[in-house]
């Protein structure tokens, strides 16, 4: 239960800290002269490409675009082109993957460097004044700049609700205290500005199923720290959750295999080094996703609450219960303060439903861990 109440008073904290906006940097404006390319990596996204390239057009209209069609058997490429993007074609079926999208998208624009590049999915949305925003602190701090990311629905049904809740957690509130704790947030995948002399050398061709995740922990261990601009935006919208459970697997089996090999020597190399960064990220990956976390310290409550009547030693359930009553207590407020727009408050018991419905991803972390990079079906 111990290891559990760390990961929960952790997560409290970074939920308390993280509940005001970070500080804004003035200027928003990009001299014209200096050039912003959006990379799209795109596989298979015929249904969506044409709508992704037109709403960047109008959000970003002084970028130049470049959408890498890759390993697509069916007319991404065309329709990009017709909506008005320079398109790059990658056919390397025994290399599949994102990382090894955004590194042919790189040598494609070596040819004729930009002076910053914005990643965004084929299936999202910049928000208006977003790119400006994130290239400008990328080439004024010569660092990676992280947008939110965040899922939107019209309607969403209660586990789709309860699903963008989690992800308003995780990619807002707690990257915001993440950046407030340790001076580094985590790279997300979308919606992230390089400058081109760190882009340019940087690890991108992995077949990682969770390269954003190993790249951000990849800059911090050269002293990059990842900076958010949480007034930047990019937002994509929310799948069913019956069509999702594939690439839900695919992030959360990730995560729990960086986590597993790397959390805790990261948190003690950062200790040892004395790198906030270092240790605050290491310590982040400790906290499990939000629904497994939930879940097993139910079932370790439980399991304290039966040794305690047993045999009498209430420890374990004394400190697993405060610390769970505090990080239910810290997203009770940010719920509040946040996610009421995102999850009603009848929706809130559909939570156990949720996990519930999770339970068969963390299941398959131990038979049949997914890595393919995926299409979700919106």
């Amino acid at each position: 239960m111990l290891p559990l109440a760390f990961s929960l008073v952790y997560l409290g904290i970074e939920l308390a800290v993280g509940l005001s906006p970070l500080p804004d940097e003035d200027g928003t404006c990009i001299d014209r002269q200096r050039r912003v390319t959006i990379l799209v990596p795109a596989h298979n996204e015929s249904a969506g490409i044409t709508q992704t390239v037109s709403a960047l057009k109008a959000t970003a209209p002084t970028a130049e675009i470049l959408v890498i069609a890759d390993n697509c058997d069916d007319d991404t490429a065309a329709l990009a082109r017709q909506a008005g993007a320079t398109v790059a074609v990658r056919d390397d079926p025994s290399r599949r993957g994102k990382g090894y999208a955004l590194a042919f998208g790189r040598d494609v624009l070596e040819q004729d460097p930009p002076d910053a590049v914005i990643v965004i999915d084929a299936d999202c949305r910049l928000a208006q004044g977003s790119a400006e925003r994130l290239a400008l602190r990328a080439l004024a701090h010569g660092r990676p700049v992280q947008a939110s990311n965040l899922l939107t629905s019209d309607q969403a049904s209660p586990l789709v609700a309860v699903s963008n809740f989690a992800m308003l957690i995780k990619n807002l509130v707690r990257a915001r205290g993440l950046k407030r704790l340790g001076g580094g947030a985590m790279l997300f995948g979308t919606g992230m500005a390089f400058g081109w002399p760190l882009f340019a050398r940087l690890p991108l061709a992995t077949g990682d199923a969770v390269e954003d995740l190993s790249l951000g922990l990849w800059l911090a261990r050269q002293g990059v720290p990842v900076d958010l601009d949480d007034r930047a935006q990019v937002t994509s919208s929310a799948a069913p959750v019956e069509s999702s459970r594939a690439q839900r697997s695919r992030w959360e089996h990730g995560f729990l295999r960086t986590a597993a090999t790397k959390g805790l020597p990261l948190m003690l190399e950062g200790i040892v080094r004395r790198s906030r960064n270092l240790a605050t990220l290491g310590t982040h990956l400790l906290v499990p996703p939000l629904a497994l976390l939930m879940l097993l310290s139910i079932i370790g409550l439980a399991i304290a609450a039966a040794a305690g009547f047993w045999t009498g030693h209430w420890i374990p359930l004394t400190v697993g219960g405060s610390a769970f009553a505090f990080a239910s207590a810290m997203l009770l407020v940010a719920w509040w303060r946040y996610g009421r727009a995102v999850l009603p408050f009848a929706d809130l018991l559909r939570i156990p439903l949720y996990i519930i419905w999770k339970v068969p991803i963390y299941i398959g972390f131990f038979t049949r861990n997914q890595k393919d990079w995926n299409r979700t079906q919106r």
